[in-house]
């Protein structure tokens, strides 16, 4: 038998050597001498991060000084997929592990996860081109991470393109739904000029190309239909057996029979030739491949799907059928609601009108886990007044304030220019919320910073009020962030406040874009801030601050190892449930490390 060839290289390689020592100067014999030798040649301190201008002129650091820091606070919603990528890479070269638990938390719906989906899906796309056994064998943490209809959503949009998604993102507003039924409308006149039996064929093609020549896709491929085959065929013994509150949401998520998803995977194919094997069911014996395709795929909707959609009481499954008056809503899940709502009343009226009443005086509860702040605040213009985006921000507020409560907290919303459209929103929505789960003095109150900061109490019984008069507070062009700390150092110094009294916590939402304040001009704005607070004898009792980043920005205000200080970012709320709970000094690593110390987390590896 032939040896495969191999690299052998010179004898010298397999030599042991000997390292060489490093070269010390000799001993002058002057003990000051030799110790002030001997202390310039240690390397006891890590330079800084490298530090650059905000927009407005302000010094700040370039970078934290740990690349997975820099993914974990720079990569927000409206980050470019270039901008990400770079900074995946970055982060994998640092530490492959942490970035992948990184790329999970931007999709993290539930517990501390950022609902980042088009990031998710930018940075699996990444994990695919470079990483790919990783990406398939963690298909199963994946799905816990989001939904089961991301790992579909992957394999169409390697196909078809990054950008290429199916679901179709409702409007927010009624004119918006009417053009955008009216561009709908043009889009299908066209299509149906296409010969659709042509396009059909040409996606199957396409979609079992890639499978055989690809086999990086094709072990990705195998791994997602291999996982919802498994847990389809446990969720329909869980059926027959009765035990309905254990099934889980595959049957939801695998695409149905001829859908967008399907036609261009051929996903439901596989699916059903795993769950019904050609070896275990005589019946296909002697059937062509073509025909025994066929029949699984109508056998898996039927005797799978079908059932188990109706076992889970998916609103859609009674829309379908047009059954409106047995939609459970107590059973709709929050992006549901909020999408389906006005068909609700629509439809259901009475009903729907009564379970909203059950929800207001407690009798009844309404899902609300899924959904962002600012999402639930954009619903309050919607067609039902606002009635259920009220209900759904009390929802949430409860469930968080369940789990702790922030003591001496205090939130700083960024109103100014820079942060035009929805990172004000998002600003407005997530300091509206901090002020409601602070306890009191604190509760109701916040800051807006631009030219003149000011203290508020956020007046209003509910909702709507409370972000309208947010809204109409003062605000500039300018972000003046130090003016926000000089206004909390004067009330502490005129009201002669002992470290107790002292405000402990303050949340910055903003994109960290702050005017140069400083006269000296290699100082940050947070040194500043220290230097300030030390100069009036504050100097222990400097608040603790979470600089929270909602845009896509360089800007870094400390580095990375900066104790009392936390650097996150998003539109989710769900970060906050960090900082419900009692906890150590702060510093920005330590609270990412906690972000990403959950069990699902744990169940992440990587392979390539």
């Amino acid at each position: 038998m032939a040896c495969q060839p191999s690299l052998v290289g010179p004898p010298e390689v397999y030599r042991p050597r000997t390292a060489t020592a490093t070269a010390t100067p000799a001993a002058t014999g002057n003990p000051f001498v030799d110790q002030m030798v001997a202390n310039f040649n240690k390397k006891t301190t890590v330079p800084p991060p490298p530090m650059i201008y905000t927009e407005n002129y302000a010094l700040t650091f370039l970078s934290t000084g740990n690349p997975c820091l820099d993914f974990f606070f720079h990569v927000v919603p409206n980050t470019p997929p270039v901008t990400l990528t770079q900074r995946l890479q970055s982060a994998w070269d640092h530490n492959p592990l942490t970035a992948l638990k990184l790329v999970c938390n931007l999709r993290g719906v539930r517990g501390t996860g950022k609902s980042d989906k088009e990031g998710y899906y930018t940075a699996a796309l990444w994990l695919h081109k470079h990483h790919p056994k990783t990406l398939a064998c963690n298909v199963g943490p994946l799905a816990e991470f989001g939904y089961f209809k991301d790992l579909p959503e992957i394999l169409y949009r390697i196909l078809e393109g990054p950008e290429r998604s199916t679901p179709f993102k409702s409007p927010s507003t009624r004119e918006a739904r009417v053009l955008a039924a009216m561009k709908r409308m043009e889009i299908e006149e066209v299509k149906a000029r296409e010969s659709r039996e042509d396009k059909k064929v040409a996606t199957a093609k396409k979609a079992i190309e890639r499978y055989n020549r690809d086999p990086d896709y094709k072990f990705l491929y195998d791994r997602i239909s291999d996982l919802f085959a498994d847990i389809l065929k446990s969720d329909i013994q869980h059926f027959n057996s009765n035990q309905l509150n254990k099934i889980s949401l595959a049957a939801k998520w695998c695409p149905s029979l001829d859908s967008s998803f399907d036609k261009a995977t051929l996903l439901c194919e596989s699916v059903a030739k795993k769950v019904f094997p050609r070896d275990l069911y005589e019946e296909y014996d002697g059937v062509s491949n073509a025909h025994y395709a066929y029949r699984v795929r109508d056998r898996l909707r039927k005797e799978i799907l079908v059932p188990l959609r109706k076992a889970l009481e998916l609103p859609e499954v009674y829309i379908g059928a047009n059954q409106w008056g047995s939609i459970p809503y107590n059973r709709v899940a929050s992006v549901a609601m909020k999408f389906y709502k006005e068909k609700f009343r629509k439809h259901d009226k009475e009903r729907f009108e009564e379970y909203l009443e059950k929800v207001k005086s407690g009798k009844a509860t309404i899902a609300a886990g899924a959904l962002l702040p600012h999402d639930i605040i954009a619903s309050l213009n919607d067609m039902d007044g606002g009635e259920v985006a009220e209900l759904q921000w009390k929802r949430m507020v409860d469930d968080l304030s369940k789990k702790g409560k922030l003591k001496n907290c205090l939130a700083i919303c960024d109103v100014s220019g820079s942060m035009h459209g929805v990172p004000m929103e998002v600003s407005v929505a997530l300091g509206v919320l901090v002020s409601e789960l602070s306890e009191e003095p604190w509760k109701g109150k916040l800051i807006t910073f631009s030219k003149n900061p000011t203290l508020q109490m956020v007046l209003g019984g509910d909702l709507r009020s409370k972000t309208d008069f947010v809204r109409r507070m003062e605000w500039g062009m300018n972000t003046d962030f130090q003016k926000v700390f000089d206004l909390i150092l004067e009330v502490a110094v005129n009201a002669k406040l002992t470290e107790e009294q002292m405000i402990k916590r303050v949340f910055v939402f903003s994109d960290m874009e702050f005017d140069r304040a400083s006269a000296r001009p290699w100082e940050t704005d947070y040194q500043a801030i220290v230097r300030k607070f030390g100069e009036k004898g504050y100097g222990s009792s400097v608040p603790e601050i979470v600089f929270w980043n909602l845009r896509d920005s360089r800007a870094t205000p400390v580095p990375g190892n900066q104790k009392g200080v936390a650097l996150v970012s998003g539109f989710s709320k769900n970060l906050m449930t960090v900082f419900l709970e009692e906890s150590g000094a702060l510093n920005p690593e330590s609270v990412m490390e906690v972000a990403i110390a959950g069990e699902e987390y744990k169940k992440l590896v990587v392979l390539d």
